[in-house]
């Protein structure tokens, strides 16, 4: 895994990162295949658009051996090396996660080689419950991290020195990345590219990928729809229903709460500790679903979005985005709206179908 670099006349330097990502047996195959695609797609646009001839994210599969492990869907993928016989030369050291975190822990030796790794990683990064074995490594001492929404609370509770966000879709604290459930490995491989070569690069990626480019960091990993799967409570959750399809309606506490013939008070406690959020919280999420689908979809003003999805004004809106998204508004309409495609001149004169590998390969390397 050697480095190399030179210069280009983009103003960028050329560097290749080579990337180990660690695989074992009831490893999520997303955690590893979703960004090694990353990095494959961008090592192709770069070559493709005469920047550099070489991959600038060479990718090897690291495993107790080299050789064959079975990933949690049942397939099976090859190891190019034995973790154990890479010294250096890694740039970037990516841990995927696994639904059992018994089957990322187990495994002493991997901890033993990821402490005594000499020189560092420059950058090491982990997906969904990966961050258990950056935790137990001592890697996220006294970070922030993010993992699974469904393990945050776990993580926490295992390692008191790691601040966790399960808010986030990824977190980035000095050389250490954490990413959220699944995918959001896929937004944590973009955000590294675009670190490395630039916007442009990174959402041509996600184009031909068909991905945002950017989820936002303080997205919640889940959005009102799939928290309204979260209560048991039928009445309740029809009531989470009707709130999400009329986010314009008057959704008071008393209003709320006489639709399910109770008192505000009672009401506010069944549905805090049915959903794990205040009804106002709900209510505000359902109401920037609502307004996320407009400025996505639509081309309304920003006021008329603003009354449509129960906001009332854009400032209050906007500041709800904030809170919550990290961004406003505009810049999400921006950054998502399908009216309003960027350039992509990357992709000039590009024939999709000089990247498309032959259906007879082996079986998945990270070579």
């Amino acid at each position: 895994m050697a480095r190399s670099t030179s210069s280009v006349g983009t103003n960028r330097e050329v560097k290749v990162r080579p990337i180990g990502i660690v695989v074992f047996d009831g490893v999520e195959i997303i955690d590893v295949t979703g960004p090694m695609e990353v990095f494959a797609f961008a090592n192709h646009f770069l070559q493709r658009s005469g920047i550099t001839k070489e991959n600038v994210y060479p990718t090897k599969l690291l495993a107790k051996k080299p050789g064959l492990v079975t990933t949690s869907c049942g397939l099976q993928i090859n190891a190019d090396s034995a973790y154990g016989d890479i010294k250096d030369g890694i740039d970037i050291l990516m841990i995927p996660g696994a639904i059992d975190v018994k089957n990322i822990l187990s495994d002493a030796s991997l901890q033993d080689w990821m402490r005594t790794l000499s020189p560092r990683p420059n950058r090491f990064v982990s997906v969904c419950t990966g961050a258990f074995l950056l935790a137990e490594t001592g890697f996220l001492n006294g970070r922030l991290a993010t993992s699974h929404w469904a393990y945050c609370d776990q993580l926490a509770a295992d390692y008191p020195s790691v601040t966790v966000e399960p808010d986030r879709i990824f977190v980035r604290d000095d050389f250490v990345s954490t990413s959220g459930g699944v995918t959001a490995g896929i937004d944590l491989a973009l955000s590294i590219v675009e670190e490395d070569w630039g916007r442009e690069l990174a959402l041509n990626v996600a184009r031909f990928l068909v991905v945002f480019l950017k989820r936002p960091g303080g997205q919640s990993q889940f959005s009102g729809y799939l928290v309204s799967e979260a209560t048991n409570h039928p009445d309740l959750r029809k009531l989470q229903v009707w709130v999400m399809e009329n986010p314009a309606e008057n959704l008071s506490i008393e209003v709320l709460a006489e639709r399910m013939a109770t008192s505000p008070r009672n009401f506010s406690r069944v549905f805090l500790t049915e959903t794990g959020m205040t009804p106002a919280k709900f209510v505000e999420k359902a109401r920037i679903d609502a307004a996320r689908h407009y400025l996505g979809e639509t081309d309304l003003l920003i006021e008329t979005v603003a009354s449509k999805s129960g906001f009332g004004d854009p400032e209050r809106m906007r500041r709800a985005f904030i809170r919550h998204l990290g961004v406003n508004p505009q810049d999400y309409r921006a950054w998502f709206s399908r009216n309003n495609p960027p350039p992509i001149p990357f992709l000039t004169n590009f024939d999709p179908s000089a990247i498309i590998a032959p259906s007879d390969q082996p079986p998945v390397s990270g070579k």
